[in-house]
């Protein structure tokens, strides 16, 4: 700045005064600052700036998903952005590939960065580490899932009664034999979806068969082998249910290997890119990622201004959208 003001044949403070675009200096010195920046090649040291602000803010906020590529995360995150670019606050963002230990690393990377509050779709089960943060001043906000051993804010997607309306269209078209195919048991909205699907079967005096459940799956490569081995079993599902967008690519590739994608009957959870163009198009229990990175950057930036509610569980409502995977009638034996 100092080099800025001695080109332009300013002072340091009019310099200042134009770099934060205040609108007390001439115009005719305010070309000149920016024609000596330019030649000097001159960019604004936003730390610094940031550091000298009476509020004590950084104007950023940290966001870690489990997967920046996955389009679930992917829609949170550009929502969140939108939100935050509407106030000119800056997102810094990170995956977390379900690592707990990948958590709390990036989590304090960010707040080592002086960011103003956190958004977190959390691998880990235990966040208490996050209450020191919290009355430092950072605000946090949970999207996905919910906090454990730590109060703060949560948006998440209704999975146990998404998951049970997903369940119930497979029984109202004739189906009994219903495998399950679900994520990580230690993931809390994949234990919801499960608890939706065997809540349904009882509801409809289908007594849950383990047989037809798998857990633990984590990539379409799972998905997939553990589809193959229900439908080659002596006594294989009609219909699958699968509990991520992931689950269901992988499902979707056992089904046509066995060429069974037109006799068994399917859903999934979570919509995904072209699911509607597949032959049959898949139908989904489609969760609103816009709306809970929305919702989650909204209360976040809330928190930062104020914090004097107590903290609250926000609940996104999911929608049934049938295409013709999941309206496949059971074969007759």
């Amino acid at each position: 700045m100092r080099d800025v003001a001695a080109l332009a044949g300013v002072s340091l403070k009019t310099v200042s005064r134009v770099v934060n675009e205040e609108p007390t200096v001439a115009v005719e010195l305010v070309a000149r600052v920016r024609l000596a920046a330019e030649r000097l090649n001159y960019q604004p040291n936003l730390t610094a700036s940031n550091l000298r602000r009476g509020d004590g803010k950084s104007a950023t906020i940290g966001l870690l998903v489990q997967d920046v590529s996955n389009p679930y995360s992917a829609a949170i995150y550009r929502a969140v952005e939108d939100v935050a670019g509407s106030v000119s606050v800056s997102v810094l963002a990170g995956s977390l590939d379900e690592d707990p230990d990948r958590e709390r690393e990036m989590t304090a990377d960010l707040i080592a960065r002086r960011v103003d509050g956190l958004i977190i779709a959390p691998a880990g089960q235990d966040h208490s580490y996050l209450q020191l943060e919290q009355r430092s001043g950072t605000a946090v906000v949970f999207v996905d899932r919910p906090p454990v051993l730590l109060a703060a804010d949560s948006v998440v997607a209704d999975n146990h009664d998404g998951t049970a309306a997903g369940v119930r269209h497979l029984l109202g078209h004739g189906h009994r034999r219903i495998g399950f195919l679900g994520d990580l048991s230690s993931i809390r909205s994949a234990l919801e979806r499960y608890e939706g699907y065997a809540e349904a079967l009882r509801t409809a005096g289908v007594p849950p068969d383990p047989g037809l459940v798998r857990h633990d799956l984590h990539s379409e490569e799972m998905a997939r082998a553990a589809c193959l081995e229900l439908l080659t079993g002596p006594n294989p599902p009609s219909a699958l249910f699968t509990a991520q967008n992931r689950i269901t690519v992988g499902a979707i590739h056992a089904l046509r290997t066995l060429r069974r994608e037109r006799s068994t009957a399917l859903i999934g959870f979570d919509d995904f890119e072209l699911a509607d163009l597949l032959q049959p198009a898949v139908t989904v229990v489609a969760q609103d990622p816009v709306a809970m990175g929305k919702l989650s950057a909204e209360l976040l930036l809330k928190r930062i201004a104020s914090r004097g509610s107590a903290p609250a569980r926000y609940v996104i409502p999911t929608r049934l959208i049938t295409r013709g995977s999941g309206e496949i009638p059971p074969r007759r034996r």
